[in-house]
């Protein structure tokens, strides 16, 4: 009898006869075999390849087969046929006649036969889509034509007008990375109808990804999109990206164009709830990102929950896969459908605090006690600094090379071990003195707890993760679409350091980010900076270590021209500011 009461529930929340309050969750009780797979070429109204015709962004659509009108879940990505998406790269693939046939990940499998259409949309010039790589202006547009704001036709170039007239006009925008930065990029545009978004291991912030502190990370030629691109594009978004790139220069300046694009920085116009994943461990997307998001959206008053783990570029799908699926069903329910679970009022963080060890805690970063440690010329670090240091450019040694191996490309100060376990939480700040026998130079800081430990396997852009032969299933399948995907475990290795915060910087930039200036050789500057967010509980018996260097070889890009400077560290001014609290805090 429950399981009939549930049943008939769901059924009439998704007619829209009783109020989504008076239900528990949305149910199965669509068919998956009998969705409705369609593609829709949504007019963005821009021309950004020149070709004379709009722009249309390509967006499959799964949808129950019903005359209900459903929300919609949207993932907009660039990857669909050039990388795929999730753990085992999935790709759209199509029947002879266009129709969509698989939809990456498991989003349609689960979601569609509980009452939501499922649409994966190609970023302009990508896969099947026309234009240029405008990423939020591809999400926006879908979201404007299924709240009937914009056009949409059933072929590339001409064909007959669709019409979204099943959906309700709710969207949640959700994805992992470059996904991810789309959906915070959309719902820092306010766009009408964006409720939810869920961005996974996503960029708040383009200038701190892609510049550090003013020093550029890559090289022009080496920055953007355009590997994504379909033939068509990639000949013709040519002047696009070239537009682009002179807009955000060459010289690391913090100028209109990379304000343009920090959404953190546009917290206040989000008009969507936000569910954030992210990793401490990741190093392409570092966890600075979520931070500043975090804390923006917080200031703005945004509802908003986390889930953050001490694993690397990870969807958390592969990390707690059950307790994954049944929060998002749970954040759509809430969000798209209106069933008052109660979702939003529970801790607002899910926390991995050692691998496989996760707590839930009402609000992030901890409160702490800050205490500012300063190296002093015997290597050690303390309340006193005391003489200098001095580290010789190097950008083919990186920082996991400092923390092992003595070299003149950086100083290492190691504390005392410690006598009872620490907790370090939140975006640590280093203020650097040092001066430059040369007119430019970067600078690479470190922090590392020395100590045996089996860690999630994270060093080097690793992922902590590890995949198994078995297969697990969330949803129904189809013979081109299964539901099943290779379960994964923790991906432990033996480790005698772990590399937990880090940043970077351009000294030319220590008076401005929005302006930088040559140096004068001898003369001594002081910068202060933030590094990459943390939460590490520092074992009894470990000692805490700072690294100090130059150029760090495994972040910057090759392409970079070597500065060939000596850098001479004033340690008497020279800091690092932690968070420091109880571990069980």
């Amino acid at each position: 009898m429950r399981l009939l009461l549930g049943f008939c529930a769901a059924l009439l929340v998704t007619a829209g006869l009783v109020p989504a309050a008076e239900a528990a969750e949305s149910r199965p009780i669509h068919s998956y075999a009998d969705a409705i797979r369609e593609t829709a070429w949504v007019e963005t109204g821009t021309d950004h390849d020149h070709d004379g015709r709009p722009d249309r962004v390509a967006a499959d659509v799964i949808r129950p087969a019903t005359r209900v009108r459903v929300p919609v879940i949207l993932d907009v990505s660039p990857y669909y046929a050039c990388c795929g998406r999730g753990n085992e790269a999935q790709k759209k693939t199509y029947a002879p006649d266009g129709t969509p046939q698989q939809f990456p990940l498991f989003y349609d499998n689960y979601f569609v036969p509980r009452g939501y259409a499922v649409v994966l949309a190609d970023v302009g010039g990508t896969n099947r889509s026309s234009g240029c790589f405008a990423d939020v202006e591809s999400g926006n547009a879908v979201v404007n034509w299924l709240n009937g704001r914009a056009k949409a036709f059933d072929a590339p170039e001409g064909g007959s007008p669709v019409r979204a007239d099943w959906a309700t006009g709710d969207v949640g925008a959700i994805g992992k990375s470059q996904d991810g930065a789309t959906a915070i990029g959309m719902a820092a545009s306010g766009i009408p109808g964006l409720k939810t978004v869920v961005p996974i291991e996503g960029v708040a912030d383009n200038y701190a990804q892609l510049v550090a502190n003013g020093a550029p990370l890559a090289a022009p030629e080496n920055t953007g999109s355009a590997f994504t691109y379909n033939e068509r594009a990639a000949q013709l978004c040519r002047p696009f990206e070239a537009e682009l790139k002179a807009r955000a220069g060459t010289d690391g300046d913090y100028n209109a164009y990379w304000q343009s694009v920090n959404a953190a920085a546009q917290a206040g116009k989000v008009r969507a709830s936000v569910l954030i994943a992210q990793g401490f461990g990741d190093g392409v997307v570092r966890a600075d990102q979520f931070a500043v998001y975090w804390d923006a959206l917080g200031r703005a008053g945004v509802p908003r929950k986390a889930w953050l783990s001490q694993a690397g570029h990870v969807d958390p799908f592969d990390l707690q896969r059950e307790q994954w699926v049944r929060t998002l069903h749970r954040w759509f329910d809430r969000w798209l459908l209106g069933i008052r679970n109660g979702v939003e009022q529970e801790p607002a963080v899910h926390l991995e605090t050692a691998p496989d060890h996760w707590t839930d805690v009402r609000s992030w970063p901890p409160s702490a006690v800050p205490a500012t440690l300063r190296p002093s010329g015997d290597g050690t670090p303390g309340e006193r600094g005391s003489g200098t240091a001095t580290v010789v450019d190097d950008p083919a040694v990186g920082r996991e090379q400092w923390a092992t191996q003595a070299s003149d490309a950086r100083a290492l100060f190691t504390g005392t071990p410690l006598a009872t376990p620490v907790r370090v939480a939140g975006s640590p700040s280093v203020t650097i003195t040092a001066s430059s026998d040369t007119t430019a130079a970067r600078l690479g800081v470190a922090l590392v707890d020395y100590g045996p430990a089996e860690v999630r396997n994270t060093a080097n852009y690793g992922s902590g993760i590890k995949n198994l032969t078995t297969r697990s299933c969330w949803g129904s399948s189809s013979a081109a679409d299964s539901a099943c995907f290779l379960d994964t475990a923790t991906d432990l290795v033996p480790a005698g350091h772990e590399i937990v915060a880090a940043g970077w910087a351009d000294l030319g930039h220590h008076a401005s980010l929005r302006h930088g200036h040559p140096l004068v050789p001898g003369r001594a500057y002081t910068m202060t900076f933030t590094l990459s967010a943390l939460d590490h509980v520092v074992p009894a018996g470990h000692r805490l270590g700072l690294l100090l260097g130059g150029t760090d070889g495994q972040l910057f890009d090759p392409a970079l021209p070597p500065l060939g400077d000596t850098l001479t560290f004033d340690l008497a001014r020279t800091s690092v500011t932690l968070g420091l609290t109880n571990p069980e805090h």
